[in-house]
Order: structure tokens, then sequence, then C-alpha cells
């Protein structure tokens, strides 16, 4: 008892984060006081949680040497019990490792960054927990690259990040005394593609591996571009405020500075493409690769994970997980799956461990808060501890702390959280679901039905101006926010260059459960523009949440009856609506077809509510403005800026119209 007396006095002088009064509550404590610390530790519970790690765990910090001789800095933390054998849980990231020093510890028992994971339900169970600082970033040698190419034939010396991950895993499970030989691997989002290397290193040790919105395809859906459209205000505040190092730190970079805190009124000052570019100058490589390589092409292929799954051995399981609401990387964890999943035949091979995890959770929310609500849109329930105590924690220990290299008795394939009903739905075969094809058709008096127009000649049209694009949200900020992802659509609507389509009142729940198909049949006055396709959750007009069971949500008192709830929305660049590496002009006034299709939702159109389809060509700041012209965006000029006129046809020739794909036998899930 004197031991951890003695611990909790003097945490504060070596873990940062631990105020003054707190310090004092622990000196009462010391002297015997108990009562002075009754109401704290029941009020901080993460205090005691910080009191027990450091009491049972110790921190050391190691260099390890890679086969190219390169060192990458790693921070061990093991359970000082050694009774028997633990399994190691690794995390290896860009976003560095700090706090530096084997006497500091990281405040892994709070809700902290998506590296921190809720890491404690693993340090309770005496996990060994590994963090490693990746190749060129903070204490590690060499230079970094960003999406460093996985290379399958390696020889000799070459390396990439799966030998880095495999040089790393045989390095612990021979060094770190106590290990049981078993390794995990895990992050979210950057540290999510290197789980996902990880998964691709082919160590034998390697059994388990989570992927977490990781980064897998920065061209066709992920944080860089959506269907070649540049992901203008992610990309500059990420790579502005990551420049690169000069020497190994222990310290992040100062990024850009602007004293404009109005999002939408920076960008569209800061100009073109060229001009932004000019902000950054030449501190950053990849800024300048972003500017070359327009189109996809092998630089981007090169890049694209899923283009390698086949190379992630039987042996090690994948839990895949992401956010249906995850401005990042919800591409990314739908599309890693599905690769997983078409790489093998899973009803041939009932053994093999793929799963995936989707939550109503913005990026990495699952391991930040409850989980409970995003924005104005409440779930009524602790999605993030559910998640954590019935997919994540079972997955890993049964992989981890057994023997047991499958699960051969009920493989959870998916687990989804449909919003809308607030109910997770799972999965545990790899049976095909008999799928209910819906479609609604766009029609001539702003309406959505589910039977095509039968007008001769039906239209609707909108001028399109570079200099004053839609914006993403209504309010003014400084930052992209989470919340844009379900936010309320009204203020569009409201937009002369917003078209906006809507069903009548639905006279029964609308599952759905898939991605939503885009059918437009278009016409430009120029030669090129940006289409985004929105789909909307209309609710009733007397609509509220009855807060005895839904809680204050974020304790706004925003007004909810008509909320227009955006479920899913995306863009398509024009000029890639048939291929990606060939770009091709529009034929101004000449109708075409554009195609293209939007991410995954989990969703339930409630019976009393109505479904709505928003079509415009700008979405600004988040995606970069079009000149609506077939130029490179990247070296336009301002004056290559003009209007379009775009128009969209909904008449028995032209059945412009959105595919979802909804489920009736729920008996094929079990629910909550």
């Amino acid at each position: 008892m004197k031991s951890f007396l003695l611990s909790l006095l003097l945490l504060p002088l070596f873990i940062p984060g631990f105020t003054q009064p707190i310090h004092k509550h622990l000196a009462h404590l010391a002297n015997g006081n108990k009562k002075q610390l009754s109401v704290p530790l029941q009020t901080d519970p993460a205090l005691l949680d910080s009191a027990w790690i450091v009491t049972h765990y110790t921190k050391k910090e190691v260099y390890i040497t890679m086969r190219d001789g390169v060192r990458l800095f790693t921070a061990i933390y093991a359970p000082k019990d050694l009774s028997q054998k633990h399994p190691v849980l690794l995390n290896r990231t860009p976003y560095s490792i700090a706090p530096y020093g084997e006497g500091n510890f990281r405040l892994f028992w709070r809700w902290s960054s998506g590296s921190s994971h809720a890491w404690m339900q693993y340090f309770r169970d005496n996990y060994i927990m590994v963090i490693q600082d990746v190749l060129g970033k903070y204490m590690s040698e060499g230079d970094f690259e960003n999406i460093r190419p996985f290379h399958p034939n390696k020889k000799g010396r070459e390396t990439d990040e799966a030998s880095d991950a495999y040089d790393t895993i045989d390095w612990l499970v021979n060094n770190v005394p106590g290990n049981n030989g078993r390794v995990g691997c895990f992050g979210i989002s950057y540290p999510g593609f290197y789980a996902t290397m990880a998964a691709m290193s082919g160590h034998p040790a390697l059994k388990a591996a989570s992927p977490q919105a990781p980064v897998t395809d920065w061209y066709h859906g992920d944080d860089v571009h959506h269907n070649g459209a540049f992901m203008l205000m992610d990309n500059f505040s990420f790579h502005a405020f990551n420049l690169p190092r000069r020497e190994l730190t222990q310290h992040s970079p100062a990024g850009f500075k602007t004293n404009i805190k109005d999002n939408y009124k920076f960008y569209l000052q800061a100009g073109t493409m060229s001009q932004i570019a000019s902000l950054i100058k030449d501190s950053v490589i990849y800024w300048q690769e972003l500017y070359q390589h327009p189109d996809y092409d092998q630089y981007w292929k090169e890049r694209n994970v899923c283009n390698y799954v086949k190379y992630i051995p039987d042996s090690v399981a994948m839990l895949v997980v992401g956010g249906y609401y995850d401005a990042e990387d919800c591409y990314g964890a739908l599309h890693l799956y599905k690769s997983l999943r078409d790489n093998r035949n899973l009803i041939e091979t009932p053994n093999l461990d793929r799963r995936l995890v989707m939550g109503p959770w913005y990026h990495g929310q699952w391991a930040r808060d409850s989980g409970s609500y995003l924005g104005n849109i409440r779930y009524g329930q602790n999605t993030s501890y559910q998640y954590q105590t019935r997919f994540e924690k079972p997955f890993f220990d049964l992989h981890l702390k057994t023997s047991v290299d499958s699960n051969k008795n009920g493989i959870c394939y998916t687990a989804q959280f449909f919003t809308g009903s607030n109910k997770w739905k799972v999965r545990t075969g790899p049976e095909m679901l008999r799928m209910n094809n819906n479609k609604y058709f766009l029609q001539n008096i702003d309406s959505l039905a589910i039977i095509p127009s039968t007008s001769i000649n039906s239209s609707n049209n909108y001028i399109s101006d570079p200099a004053h694009p839609v914006p993403y949200t209504a309010a003014v900020h400084d930052h992209r926010t989470r919340e844009y992802m379900n936010d309320d659509q009204r203020f569009a609507e409201r937009r002369p260059d917003v078209l906006t389509y809507k069903s009548g009142i639905l006279t029964e729940d609308q599952i759905a459960w898939s991605p939503i198909d885009v059918d437009l049949f278009v016409s430009l006055s120029t030669t090129d523009a940006d289409l985004v396709v929105k789909v909307i959750d209309v609710f009733p007009d007397d609509f509220s949440y009855d807060e005895h069971i839904y809680g204050k949500g974020n304790g706004k008192d925003y007004p909810m009856g008509g909320y227009e709830m955006l479920v899913r929305g995306d863009v398509m660049r024009g000029r890639y609506r048939n291929s990606f590496s060939h770009p091709q002009p529009f034929t101004p006034g000449e109708i075409t077809e554009v195609k293209f299709t939007l991410n995954d939702i989990a969703h339930t159109f409630k019976k009393g509510h109505r479904i709505m389809v928003q079509i415009q060509s700008s979405w600004f700041p988040l995606v970069d403005r079009n000149p609506q012209q077939f130029v490179n965006i990247y070296t336009a000029t301002p004056d290559d800026f003009i209007k379009c006129k775009v128009r969209v046809y909904h008449d028995a020739r032209h059945p412009s119209s959105i595919t979802m794909y909804t489920i009736r036998d729920s008996d094929k899930f079990f629910e909550n």
C-alpha cells in the first residue's frame, strides 16, 4: 500500500497533464486523509488508471535496427508481472510516440488522439504495448515518404513499411522478456495504413491486425482526392502543418499560420491551386508530387493498398474498422474490407477471419469519446464502449491470448450501426443477403419518385460560378468540421445553384445498407465541371429528440423539426466520368451520362421522413474549385475560371436517378 501511495504522490512530477490541486489531494491521501480524496477519485477515474499503469508497468525506449541499418525509435510498455507470458500489441505511427524519456508515461488513460486508442483495457489485461516512430519521423532515422509503396519482391536490404514491421516484430519477440510470441498490430488513420502494411509483412508471430479508418487509396476516396477531385481543405491543413523535420527531434514542426479564421474566405482569397502552392513554397516535397500527378497513374497505383491485399497471409486475422461519418477515411475502411473479401472467397474459406465493424462515427471517434452523438444527431447509447467491449478486445484476445489461429465458430464478418433506427446489426455468415433495388428517379417538379418520368423533355439548370462556390456548411469555421458529414442541409436548399429533389412522405421504413449509385444525364455550357450529389434524410416538421432516451446531444438547442440530415455526399470531377487515367472534356451543350458511386451507408429512413437529393457543382472549400474548363487545374490561372450552366435532365429518354439497396429480411442479422 505504501508503494502505491508513493506512486500517487510522485505521479504529477513526471506525467504531464496533472494539476496542483490534484497533487494536493494526493498528498492528503499519503498522509492518511482518505476523505479528502474521495470525491476526486470518484469524479476522475483516469487518476486511478494512471497510477495503476505507473505501478504495474515499466517503460523502456530502444532503437530497433532495420535490415538496411536504419534505426527506428520504439517505446515498450511492459507489465511487471512476469508470472505468465503476455501478448504484444504494436502501434506504428508518424505522429510521434511522445512523451520521450523512460520516466515519462503517455496519457493512455485519457480519451485523447486516435493513436491513444483507449488502450487502458489492454493495460489492465497485461498486454505488452509497443509504439514506434516510423521511418523518418521524430526520433527515428531515415527519410520519411508519404504512403511508402509496398514492394512484394524485396531483395537483400530493400525495405518498405511491411519489412520495417517484420523487422520490428522479429526484434520484439526475441528481445522483450515475458512475451508469448504472439503479436497484434493496430492503428487509426495513418497508423491504420501501417497496420495494413504490418499484415503484409508475413512474420509468423503476427496473428492479428486491425487497420482502423486506414489510409488506403488517396486518389479515389481517402483524404487526398474523391473521384479525382482534390480535397483542398484537408490537404492544405495536413501538409502545411506537418512540415518535414531537418534532424531527429522530439517536437512537432511549426506549420503555416493565417490570421483569417474563416476557412471559406481564406481559401477563396488564396486563389488558384498554383497560388496556393506558393504559400507552401518548396517545403513539402509531397505537395509538389500531388501537382505532378493529377490523373490516376502509376504513382497512385503503387500507393493504392487495395492492389496488394493478396499478400496478407490467411494466418493473419483482420479486423477493419471505420465510421460511416468519417470525413477522412470512410472510403479506406470500406474498400480495404471489400478488397479482402473479394480477394478470397469467404464462403469457400470459412475459417478465414476477416471482419468489418462500421459505426456512426467521425474519424477515430470510437477511441475518443462515447460515440453517443455526432453534431445534432443522437444515438442514445455509448457506441464506442459497445465497439470496444463487443468487437475489438474479444478479437485481439482470441488471437493473441490463446493458441487459436482462426475462430472456427461464428466469425463476425460484419457489424454495422444503422443510424435512424440506432441499432447494431451483426452478420455472422458469409452468404450474400437478398437486397432490394430501390431506384429513385428525379422528376420535373423537383420531386423524387420510384417510377421514371414520362415527360418528353424535362430538365433543371443552375449557374455554377467559381467566384461564389457553394459552401460545405452554413457556419463559419477556422478548420474543417467533423459534423458536416451529417449536418443540416437546409442552407444549401435555399441557394439558386443547388438543385433539390424530394420524395413523398415514407409510409414504411427504408433500411438502406449499400453504396449509392448515381446516374445523371447532364449538359454543360463549358468543357468541364464537378458534380456533387448529396443524399439526405428529411425529418418531420414536428420532430424532436426525447432527452430521457437520447440525452442532450451536443448540448445546443438546435431546431430538429424539418432537419435535413446529410446521410452521404460526394463529388465527381466530370472529366474523369469515363476513366480516372484518361480524362475527357465535355462537348458543350451535348447531353452526357455521368455515373459514379457514393460510399456505403447504413441508415434507416424512418416512416414519416422524406428522402432528398441535392445536386450542385461546388463544395467549398472542402473540394478545390474546378475552373470549369478542360485545363490542368493545378496550373490554371485566375482567368481560366469561368461560369458554367449545368443542366440536369430527367425525362423518359434521360432518367436521372440514384439507387440504394435496402434490406427487409433482418432475420439474417442479430440486432443489439
